[in-house]
């Protein structure tokens, strides 16, 4: 089910929103992360994932998260589940009055990927971090940094 913008800006102005975050690792244990291109976090290296939708299932959102992300339909299995996560924004992806509030369940998932085949819809760019390099950046959010 998809929301008109009026719509969707009544929402995240009223209620958290619930989504899935990937902790994607390559062979390696590197974390993969994009350079957000939309509100809220833009600018920053965040890891891939997005909002479940009304009336879809965790396990259809996992698949559909993952295929749009990072082009693999992964069954929810496929994931070592982390933990719950709040994420609270001062902005919103339409507008900067309206504050934004996840709750984002956490999964990791180890893959080869293959950076040059990644969507840009949502990140700029994308590269494969050590973690203790994406500790220490400023250029990595806060809400990325919680996963470690």
């Amino acid at each position: 089910m998809y929301l008109t913008n009026e719509q969707f800006t009544a929402v995240v102005a009223s209620t958290p929103l619930v989504s899935i975050d990937f902790v994607v690792r390559n062979a390696a244990g590197q974390v993969l992360l994009g350079k957000r291109t939309n509100k809220p976090a833009q600018g920053f290296w965040f890891v891939p994932g997005g909002r479940i939708l009304k009336d879809e299932r965790m396990a259809d959102a996992f698949k559909r998260l993952s295929e749009t992300e990072f082009g693999t339909a992964l069954s929810l299995e496929q994931g070592r589940f982390l933990g719950v996560y709040e994420h609270l924004y001062e902005d919103s992806s339409f507008d900067d009055s309206i504050s934004t509030h996840y709750v984002v369940l956490g999964y990791e998932v180890t893959l080869k990927v293959e950076i040059e085949t990644l969507p840009v819809a949502q990140h700029a760019e994308f590269r494969w971090f050590d973690v203790n390099e994406l500790m220490t950046s400023d250029a990595v959010h806060d809400n990325t940094k919680a996963y470690f």
